[in-house]
């Protein structure tokens, strides 16, 4: 740990040396006036014009539009509507950052003067309310203000930067379909990647920098459990899959609480159960929506594996027709793994926040729940891509214990901290990162 701490030390002390003391001082006030002259405007354009998974047309337009502006190199179209900006400035490392953009079926409910109205035809061909009840129009805004600052202070950073606007993070699937796409051979492939998520739990003012986990593994498991229909009221007659199913959402409990090590955490939750027509008719099918978490790969793999063993064994003890066993279909595109901090990166970035935005500022919290993140791709092992992912508080601190959750219809954040912030610490993190070599 000694070893990490020094080179996060070491790093700062190069940051001091290239950056002129005016400069830095001057960073927050730069950041707030940009906020006033462009960043609040451009925060209300995005939340209320919010766009769902894989539709992210307007938003990516303008984002890139805002960034090309500021004499990057930009690219749209980048893995469906992904966008990339690349800044090369000199030798050096390639640091990149990354913001998602898409927002959520859910209509908005929180009383807000610049509520969104929107709605969109979703992938599903199905019209549905759209919101930003996950900050990401506060990432995309800070992305800007982010590019911005940058640009004005290359004189303390060398190498190559480089933006990414991502689509499709809450489907858990377009940091793979950019990187499918060719990212990190069509593009400069990173040394470092970061990024930040607005968090309601967090108070405003304040940063969460895990050296190690940040989010789970999620997979997205389909069960179609078949049954033989008959009358309601002549149930031996048929296989009720109704009961069926709801014995296999009883069952997958057992998976987490007598399968896996009592010290390991996962979860499966069923989220969505639909099947039959009408009072008095057995069906002949129900539909289970399953997410399944995990911060280890061997524990997913159980959690996986025990799906497939329950579904089956359910369906069989209750007197379901070989011919008519459960579908356990595993979501090929709503699967990410943990993501998890490269630990001597985030203690550079964790150094960087201490010495240049203030020593009051890290916040540390147990972790929560299960939230997933599809940044993981991006930093995977294989990869070799260093990555930090922090959480920037977005909720006042007196409000934070009763701030509705992350994907609620009353969901809200006060964008000025947190864009504010947000920009502040990507920046000197950034920053700190393309001189970690010197």
């Amino acid at each position: 740990m000694n070893c990490r701490l020094s080179a996060g030390a070491a790093a700062l002390a190069v940051f001091a040396l290239i950056a002129p003391a005016a400069a830095q001082s001057s960073l927050k006030e730069d950041i707030a006036a940009d906020y006033d002259a462009n960043l609040e405007e451009l925060f209300l354009w995005f939340h209320q014009n919010p766009e769902l998974s894989h539709r992210e047309f307007k938003t990516a337009a303008r984002l890139a539009e805002e960034i090309r502006m500021l004499g990057y190199d930009v690219t749209e179209g980048v893995g469906g509507t992904g966008v990339v900006a690349v800044m090369e400035n000199g030798d050096g490392p390639t640091v990149m950052i990354r913001a998602d953009m898409d927002g959520l079926p859910v209509k908005e409910d929180n009383g807000l003067a610049y509520m969104s109205t929107a709605t969109q035809e979703d992938i599903d061909g199905v019209v549905k309310p759209v919101m930003h009840a996950c900050g990401h129009d506060t990432h995309i805004t800070s992305l800007v203000g982010t590019a911005r600052q940058m640009a004005a202070h290359k004189d303390l950073w060398s190498g190559t930067l480089v933006l990414i606007g991502q689509p499709a993070e809450e489907r858990i699937s377009g940091a793979r379909d950019m990187l499918e796409d060719g990212l990190y051979k069509r593009f400069p492939k990173p040394d470092y990647a970061i990024a930040f998520h607005v968090a309601s739990d967090v108070p405003t003012g304040r940063i969460e920098a895990p050296l190690d986990i940040v989010a789970s593994s999620s997979d997205s498991v389909d069960i179609i459990v078949h049954g033989v229909g008959a009358h309601g009221a002549s149930p031996h007659k048929g296989v009720d899959p109704v009961l069926v199913a709801s014995q296999i959402v009883v069952s997958l409990q057992s998976v987490v609480s007598r399968t896996i090590a009592p010290l390991d955490a996962g979860v499966i939750t069923v989220g969505s159960i639909h099947g039959g027509t009408k009072h008095n008719i057995i069906g002949d099918e129900v539909h289970l929506q399953l997410t399944v978490r995990s911060d280890d790969p061997d524990v997913r793999t159980q959690l996986l594996d025990g799906i497939d063993r329950v579904a089956k064994g359910v369906a069989v003890s209750l007197g379901v027709p070989k011919d008519l066993m459960p579908e356990v279909i595993r979501s090929p595109t709503e699967t990410t793994p943990p993501t998890i901090n490269d630990t001597a990166s985030a203690e550079i970035v964790r150094a960087a926040i201490n010495e240049k935005i203030g020593e009051d500022v890290l916040f540390e919290q147990p972790r929560a729940g299960m939230g997933a993140e599809d940044f993981a791709y991006f930093v995977t092992p294989e990869s070799g891509v260093k990555g930090v992912y922090i959480a920037v508080g977005g909720t006042p601190a007196k409000e934070v214990e009763d701030a509705p959750s992350h994907h609620s219809p009353f969901f809200k954040i006060e964008p000025e901290p947190a864009i504010t912030l947000g920009t502040e610490a990507m920046t000197v993190s950034a920053i700190a990162l393309f001189n970690e070599s010197e």
